[in-house]
């Protein structure tokens, strides 16, 4: 028999007033994978988040956690689940050490908190007081303290906002050691580069709705192109808006978007279409004031089903 999913939701919704936040999302984390719910700031996913975690009602819908509900099953769900808040607020006079067992105490069984701290990085923290830890210290201790419960099932809102790259790299390093132990994880961002490289499948959200859903490759190839060329055109040039229909039409571009002072081009064969682009440029004599080329990213899946950046919001 299939194992039940680790999460269910569906047609769920959620106002606040005359704002929707969620507008009949449905989505499904399978046991042990990691599933990113990507979108914009304000898109629903922390109100999601929230009300799969038990800490925000819902309006309409059902949620499933574990095979449970939160109106019968609430104290097992409890024991069963670790959650990383989008902004944890500990107490800054405790110890590392001392956090980490108060929380170790809300549940019946899970590792010692030294066993954890180890886990998270932290054991020549131990005896330091939380107010004097960095913020990447104090969103490994975050951590910590959402698995020292040995949950099922971790939510991770955010968990890397604001950190240092290098805390964010150490940060992954600990959600993929924990994702390897055969758990599952929902995890909130708008980082594509995290989703990217943490999630086997990702629902793109936007205003409340899944509108994309899928693995990371799947949904990149969706576009049909491999790369994205952006160009701009010299200041003062206002050659750039009639562009459109000419750069779409050259070799190995499947669509081309404006942006400020120019386009980005979806390219499905790299080696063609920047010959090509150049020499158009170069035959109505407009000259290049920038031009950049990278892979497809989400970002990219994002704008093109939005027509939006990620941050427009």
């Amino acid at each position: 028999m299939t194992a039940a999913p680790a999460l269910s939701v569906r047609n769920l919704r959620k106002a606040y007033g005359d704002v929707l936040a969620v507008d009949g999302l449905d989505l499904e984390v399978r046991r042990g994978e990691c599933f990113g719910l990507l979108g914009p700031n304000g898109a629903g996913k922390t109100t999601t988040i929230e009300i799969c975690e038990g800490l925000t009602p819902h309006d309409a819908g059902e949620v499933e956690v574990l095979g449970l509900r939160w109106s019968h099953d609430a104290r097992a769900l409890r024991e069963r689940l670790g959650i990383q808040l989008q902004e944890t607020q500990l107490a800054d006079k405790l110890t590392v050490l001392e956090t980490v067992a108060l929380f170790r105490s809300f549940y019946r069984h899970g590792p010692e908190p030294e066993a954890v701290l180890a886990t998270v990085q932290l054991e020549e923290k131990r005896g330091a007081r939380v107010g004097t830890l960095s913020g990447g210290q104090k969103q490994r201790l975050a951590l910590a303290c959402a698995i020292v419960g040995d949950p099922d099932l971790l939510f991770l809102d955010e968990p890397t906002t604001g950190l240092d790259p290098q805390s964010r790299r150490q940060l992954w390093e600990l959600i993929e050691r924990f994702k390897a132990m055969g758990r599952s994880i929902l995890l909130t961002t708008h980082y594509m580069d995290e989703a990217q490289r943490l999630c086997d499948r990702v629902a793109i959200v936007d205003r409340g709705r899944v509108i994309a859903l899928g693995t990371p490759r799947e949904l990149i190839a969706s576009l049909g192109a491999e790369h994205v060329v952006e160009f701009e055109l010299a200041s003062g040039n206002g050659a750039a808006a009639s562009l459109g229909e000419a750069v779409a039409a050259l070799p190995g571009i499947q669509g081309a978007r404006p942006i400020d002072g120019g386009w980005a081009l979806q390219v499905a064969r790299l080696h063609e279409a920047v010959p090509a682009l150049l020499a158009a440029l170069s035959a109505r004599a407009l000259p290049l004031a920038a031009l950049r080329t990278h892979s497809a990213t989400l970002e990219d899946v994002f704008v093109s089903l939005t027509g939006r950046q990620l941050r427009d919001e």
